[in-house]
């Protein structure tokens, strides 16, 4: 069982109470929305055409933000995804229990991978076809619940489901991203960690950052689907109660036919005007050589 806690309200939910106050002027910036339509035009980027709009959750659960690199976690701009209160995200990480108990249902999806019951779930979905019959979209998780509740059984959880199946995993496993599979060790002490190399502690006093830890940015793909009409459901849900919140930061404009790490190529011209360039400078050198040797 969790501590017990000071309260507050916030909202339609209940808050936990922080220490200290948050800098009028914090590094990154939530604007909080629930609009199906902000949140998928901030993250839809080439080659993917979207329909049949849909979010469910507390009011001021989601949102936008900016100024992710300014404040350390990866991804500079996107939207926001929480089990609680979006607007707690920014720093300083001055409590190590922020969050919003906002008392809604959980979602079946999630069930299905949880080590629990879910609830105050966040869930945005949407059709989509894509013109290269793949799909890629880049994330980082964060939560309150890190280090201390590792693998304590109330690990938050949350999905990406391309046609029912979950694609947000540990990179090169099928695995679900959680903070039992992605941490240091229970309060980072490196005993038993789960890839402690996608993983971010985030001390006290971290201006950047509420949350107590967060992941590394990830790359999430479903690559061969079939032409045609196919759904996704991004959602975040709270696992064993409601307190302490969790979150999922994409990355503007990532959900892309393309994927957002791949190096580009340089044009045919450009590989062929370097060769040239470096031909000339050889032969310019032999040139220099020639008219200054005795």
């Amino acid at each position: 069982m969790k501590l017990k806690r000071v309260v507050m309200a916030v909202g339609s939910g209940v808050a936990l109470a922080t220490i200290g106050t948050i800098p009028a002027q914090a590094v990154l910036l939530v604007t909080p929305s629930n609009s199906a339509t902000t949140l998928v035009s901030n993250i839809v980027g080439s080659g993917i055409t979207t329909s049949n709009l849909s979010y469910t959750g507390a009011s001021g659960a989601s949102g936008t933000f900016t100024g992710g690199t300014s404040a350390g976690i990866g991804i500079d701009a996107g939207i926001i995804i929480t089990t609680g209160n979006a607007t707690l995200a920014p720093g300083p990480n001055n409590a190590i229990d922020a969050g919003a108990d906002n008392g809604l249902a959980g979602d079946s999806s999630l069930d299905a991978i949880a080590a629990g019951v879910t609830q105050d779930a966040s869930v945005l979905s949407f059709d989509f076809t894509t013109d290269t019959n793949d799909v890629f979209l880049k994330f980082i998780f964060a939560s309150e619940e890190y280090p201390e509740y590792v693998n304590q059984g109330f690990s938050d959880v949350f999905g990406f489901f391309v046609d029912g199946q979950n694609i947000a995993l540990v990179p090169g496993t099928t695995t679900a991203v959680s903070i039992d599979t992605i941490n240091n060790g229970l309060d980072n002490t490196g005993i038993n960690a789960q890839n402690p190399g996608l993983y971010n502690a985030n001390p006290a006093g971290a201006t950047g950052l509420q949350y107590d830890g967060f992941t590394t940015a990830i790359t999430a793909q479903a690559l061969g689907l079939t032409p045609g009409n196919h759904t996704i459901k991004l959602a975040i849900a709270d696992v064993g109660d409601g307190l302490y919140d969790s979150a999922v930061f994409l990355q503007l404009n990532s959900f892309s036919g393309t994927n957002p790490d791949a190096t580009a190529v340089p044009e045919p011209f450009t590989i062929i005007g370097t060769l040239i360039g470096g031909t000339a400078a050889v032969r310019m050198r032999k040139k220099l050589k020639a008219t200054t040797k005795i």
